[in-house]
This record gives C-alpha cells, sequence and structure tokens, in this order.
C-alpha cells in the first residue's frame, strides 16, 4: 500500500470513528436523557380512541379534564415518536459535527445529512413498536422479550409486569437495533465523504 492509499485509509478509518461515536454512543444519552418520560410512555400509543396529550385514554381521567384536547391513541403516538426523532436527530448531528471540527474535519453537509437521514428514519420506525415487534417474531426474539418482563409499583403499591422500558429484553433489542443501525450510518457517512477528493 502505497503513501497515498494509506492516508486515505487512515482518514477514513478516522472519520468512521467519529461518527460511530456520534451515532452509537450519543444514542443512550439522547434515549434516557434528553427524551421525556411522556414522550417515552406515548411513542408506542395505537389506536383510534381518544386520549389526552399525556396519554391517558377520555374516560379514564382521574380529574375533570373539561376543555382540554384530546387527539387519537394513534395521532398522539406518532407525534411523540416525531418529538423523539427530531431531539435525538439534532443532538447526534451536533455531537457529529462537534467531533469531527474539534479535530480539524469538515464533513461535507450532503454525507452528514445521509447518515442522519438514516438515523432518524429508522429510529422513527423502530421506536414506534410495530415493526420492531415483527422482527422480534422473525428472528425469534418474541419469547425473550416476554421472558425477561422487568416488575413495577405502581402509585398504589401494587406490583405490575412491563414488558418495555428499563431492564427488560425490549430495551436491549432496542439499543441493539439503534446501534447496528448507527454503524451502517457511520459507514455511509464516512464513504460519501471520502469517495471523492480526501479532506484532511
Amino acid at each position: 500500500m502505497n503513501h497515498t492509499a494509506m492516508s486515505r485509509a487512515v482518514e477514513r478509518l478516522a472519520l468512521f470513528g467519529g461518527m460511530l461515536a456520534a451515532f452509537g454512543e450519543i444514542h443512550p444519552f439522547c434515549d434516557h436523557w434528553a427524551q421525556g418520560s411522556e414522550t417515552a410512555r406515548c411513542k408506542r400509543l395505537y389506536g383510534s380512541h381518544r386520549v389526552y396529550r399525556d396519554g391517558v385514554p377520555v374516560g379514564e381521567e382521574k380529574d375533570d379534564r373539561t376543555g382540554e384536547p384530546t387527539m387519537t391513541a394513534s395521532a398522539r403516538g406518532r407525534r411523540a415518536v416525531a418529538l423523539h426523532v427530531a431531539t435525538y436527530t439534532a443532538i447526534q448531528t451536533g455531537a457529529a459535527v462537534a467531533i469531527t471540527r474539534t479535530f480539524g474535519y469538515r464533513v461535507p453537509a450532503a454525507a452528514l445529512l445521509a447518515g442522519a437521514a438514516i438515523n432518524a428514519g429508522t429510529h422513527a420506525v423502530i421506536d414506534r413498536g410495530a415493526l420492531f415487534l415483527w422482527l422480534a417474531d422473525r428472528t425469534g426474539q418474541r419469547g425473550y422479550i416476554k421472558h425477561c418482563q422487568a416488575v413495577r409499583l405502581d402509585e398504589h403499591g401494587d406490583v405490575h409486569a412491563e414488558i418495555n422500558g428499563p431492564g427488560t429484553a425490549w430495551i436491549e433489542l432496542d439499543a441493539a437495533l439503534h446501534r447496528i443501525v448507527g454503524v451502517g450510518a457511520a459507514a455511509v457517512t464516512t464513504w460519501l465523504a471520502t469517495r471523492g477528493r480526501g479532506r484532511v
């Protein structure tokens, strides 16, 4: 391998590492610190029944909520996941720019946006839950999800099982999917950024 080829390989590996850090290592922060509990609770809602903004179904409210806006459960779920993905994408993309520019590298906007779009689109679909469960069924992971649930205490001290959320197989499989997508997004960004004349 000549000097030019070696320099290009080092550039690509370094950029891939930076993108992987931004797309993969930032993911837990986006999911557990930047995402609000209401968003996390509502993003998998489905159905034509009406719910309030916090996801409580109309008719099951404990207080008088006359005048509060309502929407279908599916609409609330889509709105919640859109907010989460927008925040997630902004933080990831900002981190990618900060990391690369700190080390003196400017990623072309088209390359960066391609990686961000891959992460955003797949994150929205996975977090809504339907495709996630479809994949779990096709890969034989539904039993893992059912087996590894978490035990929670409600506000009255009653115990109930929760299939998703911290401590469950669902959240582990979810994170694994997002992170492997992040590897692909980092590779695509790197390839697009370096396929022409090198930038170092």
